[in-house]
């Protein structure tokens, strides 16, 4: 004897093994057996044997009209095989029955299944909702497919067009148009950014990298909502007697920070760095803090800068030439002949910036050998001179502290760009810049000094800040004053930068605090010692910036790519950074190189460039040439 079952939502005949009360054990063709419980249990029967008797049953139920086997049905609920010799007339044969279950299987919406062979059909009313359910199911089904289809010939349907915006962002997986978008992405086995390009749903893959990044981060655009600048009183703060400028390049407009220096005699000086002061108007919890704190910082990218404060607040902060503005002063006494720093003090002063300078019109005609000869022509030499020897000064405790000298020759690309910033056709130049140029030494130099007193400052009157620290070769952001060893300093808290980034602002609240109260700054600070919401400032601005730092080299290296396209380079000389690894000597560009065989670090090589891919942002690269490491000078004999 064979027996029909259903197990787990399939139906199997099988033989017969045992029989017991709720149970029987089974075997198959292939002689496994298995044990099934009555309750799923059909029928039982002796012929045909249970292959054939599948085989027949699918062929015979395909012949069933299910609108008639409805109408023929009880209206209640009713066991199959008892229905079964209704329906045909006779007592039916294993097959007939079996078929007859397989056709009220196969139709849900005809049949609601109650379990143990029993079903019940459904009322007119709901069986009228199913089935027009389903001819909608059955169009969506026929368009999708035809989206596909169409997308795989290369056409673009226009639902497709119009959902590409957030396919890639913020697509919704239950939509048509996602799932034709999917189907078509795994036939062609590419990426789906791949697809709209080639369907030219975007312009460009500049326009796809800008809108993946800007849509996620930027939803409702860049510009800020309208808000009130708060009143501050300026003319109550004293007005410094120095003479002070600033240097920053071509197109900065948010100019933080200016630097003086005076003569306080023989080879002793004060030095003045002079910070922009947003906290004055941006202060915690307020309208404009709430801005801030969601940007946490400028966000820089070739041709384009998103702001992380409103214009207006620039505008009224920003230390440009020949107006008074408030800053945050930090007074160095150098005295150059014992090597020592004798004295620094902190207050909140009104200043009026001489001139805003350029680093790239200084950088070509303020070199050391100028800086080093009084005798020399030099522009601003009695701002420069004395700058250039306290940074030397500076430079060489620090040097005391690391162990070694810093190695700033590298050079580095400013990125200038003739157009939008959106327009893939604009013209895009690299202007190189050699990091250990003495202007922009003397800028470096002057902020780290800053930094690190100011970190002092507040772990001197238990103010608590935001401190940057390096340990056993690992950078991080605490609240507390720990040594950064690759700078040299005991402490190093970002402050130089409240107009670009939140930290420095924070930062600048609490200066400002310790600058005015001193021992009880901490009573009236911001934030107060061990306060969490500090702790969720450098957590969220850690995050932020990463993803504002990834998104800027992602940026510039699509550019590089433009420029080698704009340029036709078509062989590259290149320095190895290591094993399979190389960097570009005439752009910002780093990429691996198969076959690149056994080479030192920091040997030359020439590439040839082979194929660009803007949208993955890669080059093919083939080695050509590996030039000989020079030979080093041979030691003199004595």
């Amino acid at each position: 004897m064979y027996v029909l079952f259903e197990d787990s939502g399939k139906f199997k005949a099988e033989k017969i093994f045992s029989d017991a009360d709720t149970t029987m054990q089974v075997e198959s063709a292939t002689g496994k057996r298995s044990k099934i419980r009555k309750n799923n249990v059909f029928f039982e029967f002796a012929q045909p044997e249970p292959a054939i008797l599948l085989e027949q049953a699918e062929q015979l139920a395909a012949d069933f009209d299910i609108d008639f086997l409805w109408e023929c049905a009880p209206k209640e609920e009713f066991n199959a095989v008892d229905f079964a010799e209704d329906y045909f007339g006779h007592p039916p044969s294993a097959v007939e029955k079996t078929a007859l279950i397989f056709a009220l299987h196969s139709a849900p919406a005809y049949f609601h299944r109650r379990g143990k062979g029993l079903y019940r059909p459904a009322p007119p009313d709901i069986l009228e909702a199913a089935l027009a359910a389903l001819e909608k199911k059955r169009l969506q089904a026929e368009q999708q497919e035809q989206w596909t289809a169409a997308m795989i010939a290369g056409e673009l349907p226009e639902a497709i067009a119009a959902a590409a915006n957030s396919l890639l962002s913020s697509p919704d997986k239950n939509s048509l148009e996602w799932k034709a978008f999917e189907a078509a992405v795994k036939e062609l086995s590419i990426s789906p950014e791949q697809l709209l390009l080639n369907l030219n749903a975007w312009s460009s893959p500049l326009a796809l990298h800008r809108h993946r990044f800007f849509s996620q981060h930027f939803p409702r655009g860049i510009e800020f909502p309208e808000v009130q600048l708060p009143s501050y009183s300026l003319d109550e703060l004293p007005l410094a007697d120095i003479t002070a400028y600033s240097v920053d390049d071509a197109g900065t407009t948010e100019i933080d920070d200016a630097l003086s220096i005076q003569s306080l005699g023989p080879n002793q000086w004060r030095v003045g760095v002079h910070i922009a002061t947003p906290g004055l108007a941006v202060q915690r919890d307020n309208e404009l803090d709430l801005i801030a704190r969601k940007r946490l910082s400028t966000l820089y990218l070739p041709g384009q800068k998103v702001p992380m404060l409103p214009e207006t607040v620039i505008r009224a902060f920003s230390l440009d030439e020949g107006l008074e503005r408030p800053a945050l002063s930090l007074y160095v006494d150098v005295n150059l002949d014992t090597q020592e720093i004798t004295q620094t003090q902190t207050r909140l002063e009104r200043i009026c910036v001489k001139e805003n300078l350029r680093q790239n019109r200084l950088d070509p005609v303020v070199s050391i050998e100028a800086l080093n000869d009084p005798q020399a022509d030099l522009p601003y030499a009695d701002w420069l001179r004395p700058l250039w020897q306290v940074t030397q000064f500076l430079s060489h405790q620090r040097e005391l502290v690391r162990g070694k000298p810093e190695n700033n020759n590298r050079v580095e690309f400013l990125f200038e760009i003739d157009g939008a910033a959106d327009d893939p056709n604009s013209v895009i130049r690299l202007v190189p810049r050699v990091r250990n140029a003495p202007v922009g030494l003397i800028t470096a130099e002057m902020m780290i000094l800053a930094n690190n007193l100011w970190g002092g400052l507040l772990a001197q009157h238990d103010v608590p800040g935001i401190y940057r620290s390096q340990q056993n070769m690992r950078t991080r952001m605490s609240t507390h004053a720990l040594p950064h060893d690759s700078i040299g300093v005991p402490h190093y808290a970002w402050s130089t930068s409240p107009l670009r980034r939140y930290v420095d602002l924070v930062n600048q609240w609490q200066l400002l605090a310790a600058a005015e109260h001193g021992v009880s700054a901490r009573l009236v600070a911001p934030f107060k010692p061990k306060e969490s919401d500090l702790y969720g400032i450098i957590s969220a601005f850690e995050a932020q910036y990463g993803t504002w730092n990834d998104f800027q080299n992602l940026s510039e290296r699509y550019w590089v790519l433009r420029w080698l396209q704009q340029e036709n380079i078509q062989h590259m000389p290149a320095t190895v950074i290591k094993e399979d690894l190389v960097r570009f000597d005439l752009a910002p560009f780093v990429t691996r190189i198969a076959g690149l065989g056994d080479v030192e670090r920091g040997q030359k090589v020439v590439l040839d460039l082979l194929d660009i891919n803007e949208l993955e942002l890669t080059v093919d690269c083939r080695l050509r040439e590996v030039i000989p490491m020079a030979e080093p000078e041979p030691t003199p004999e004595t």
